[in-house]
């Protein structure tokens, strides 16, 4: 028998902004435990909400990039569960009026996925388990954290599917500003709604939700697992599928029950009456986009019609905020875009995968490295130079054109001093003189390269080569 795979996805995307959604705590990720919190975020009594107007506005930057519907009032709801993450005891999220619905996706390939409703919502605290000693601490510091939820409706079939809407996804919202959605550090988190029908059936099959999937290629795996152990249990029996929601282990490869699946009756969710509706006019909505910077699609577009460069180059340029960001800075102080191009994609790239950073986290000066380039171009030094060089560049800051001074890395012009030094290259090899006259092409590199290293590798390359042509000939 044929089976299909339904699945929804929940996104939870944290907003970039500096203070929390309900205090002026800060946001920001990476503070030492319970460091950011304070009485309000605490769950301490007394202490009324006052919503981040800056939060809102993000909220409208994912509706209008999703091209779904904003509603002009919205309203906040508690969500009631007793979790020691939440230490009020609910959360404060939106059920009745979210702040857009009706919105879709489109994905490579031409496939529209439709979202439900996305809905603004603070973040819980994280637990951390000490399996040594039995015990659980939490920290806070993400508690009222700002975030988005963008819920999907059931349209995935496979998990290239999946993969292709969390990536346009990441990708419409960190170039929006609305998030990083860095998954290695929590602020973009996916849980799966998967059941599985057969196939040609109208009907939903018994539906599970995974959580804690924090990679794409986790969220792959638990896909093929699960969906597997729904259809051994159709087809053997072997156990009776329940609406629960479950774990995935990544280590072991495996998800198991966490609890039963709560339906919106267990929440007992009703309307919070500390925090007044919100009137979003058309004007809002107009600034908001009109703030908007450019998307990545624009960015492919421009870099592949203005600046002529090759859609593989492009492609790889404008899937990152930050490596987009590393080009037009440096391209306003170098205007050779395919240069700036071969640097990015070849040096940068490589030194960032050496080092262990994540491109998005790159961070090189764009003033320093354009001066690097621009030494090349104009033949101050060479490329030998220039890519040792770089690692300075990359890792320390440097001035390029400072150093190379201080350090004496330019380019030797003198051709009388090369000529000499190629003399001197050919007397002491007079077997490689003899290959190359014998039609060994390989013998003129070999002896470039003695050259380049007599002199540190300061030459022009070129200049060598023609000099030794001529000297060849000379003592023919």
């Amino acid at each position: 028998m044929k089976y299909e795979v339904v699945m929804g996805l929940e996104v939870h995307i944290e907003l970039s902004t500096e203070s929390k959604l309900f205090c002026s705590c800060s946001a920001k990720f990476g503070a030492e435990a319970n460091q950011n919190v304070c009485p309000a975020c605490c769950g301490m009594l007394g202490l009324p909400p006052v919503v981040n107007k800056r939060a809102i506005e993000l909220a409208i930057a994912a509706a209008l990039v999703t091209n779904s519907e904003i509603t002009p009032v919205m309203t906040f709801d508690k969500k009631n569960y007793f979790y020691p993450d939440l230490p009020t005891g609910y959360q404060i999220t939106q059920l009745f009026a979210p702040i857009c619905k009706n919105g879709w996706v489109e994905i490579p390939g031409g496939k529209r996925i439709n979202i439900s409703q996305i809905h603004i919502e603070e973040d819980a605290g994280k637990l951390l388990h000490d399996s040594y000693n039995h015990t659980s601490m939490v920290d806070f510091n993400r508690a009222s954290v700002p975030l988005v939820e963008i819920v999907s409706k059931p349209d995935f079939r496979t998990s290239d599917e999946v993969i292709a809407y969390l990536e346009k996804l990441r990708l419409l919202l960190t170039f929006a500003g609305v998030s990083d959605c860095k998954m290695q550090e929590g602020s973009m988190r996916c849980d799966v709604n998967l059941s599985v029908r057969e196939a040609g059936s109208d009907t939903l099959g018994t539906r599970t939700e995974m959580k804690n999937i924090n990679s794409l290629k986790a969220i792959a795996r638990a896909i093929e697992y699960e969906s597997g152990r729904h259809i051994d249990a159709l087809e053997t029996g072997c156990e009776v599928l329940v609406q629960e929601t479950r774990r995935w282990d990544d280590d072991r490869g495996v998800t198991f029950s966490m609890r039963e699946k709560e339906a919106a009756a267990d929440y007992r969710y009703f309307p919070n009456a500390e925090l007044m509706p919100v009137h979003i006019d058309e004007d809002w909505i107009a600034r908001v986009r009109d703030a908007l910077p450019e998307s990545s699609e624009a960015k492919f577009e421009r870099m592949t019609g203005v600046y002529g460069l090759p859609e593989y180059d492009s492609k790889l340029i404008s899937v990152s905020r930050n490596l987009s960001r590393i080009f037009e800075e440096t391209l306003s102080c170098f205007d050779k875009p395919k240069e700036v191009s071969n640097w990015i994609i070849g040096d940068l790239l490589a030194a960032a995968k050496v080092s262990g950073v994540n491109e998005d986290d790159i961070a090189i000066d764009a003033g320093n490295f354009a001066k690097l380039m621009r030494l090349v171009d104009d033949g101050t030094i060479n490329r030998t130079v220039a890519k040792k060089l770089f690692v300075k560049v990359f890792e320390e800051n440097i001035d390029p054109e400072a150093y190379g001074r201080e350090h004496n890395l330019g380019m030797v012009s003198d051709s009388g001093q090369l000529e000499q030094v190629v003399r001197e290259v050919l007397a002491e090899n007079e077997k490689s003189v003899n290959d190359y006259r014998d039609g060994k092409q390989k013998a003129l590199g070999f002896l470039v390269g003695q050259v380049m290293k007599k002199m540190a590798g300061k030459p022009n390359p070129q200049a060598v080569n023609e000099i030794l042509l001529v000297e060849l000939v000379i003592r023919d």
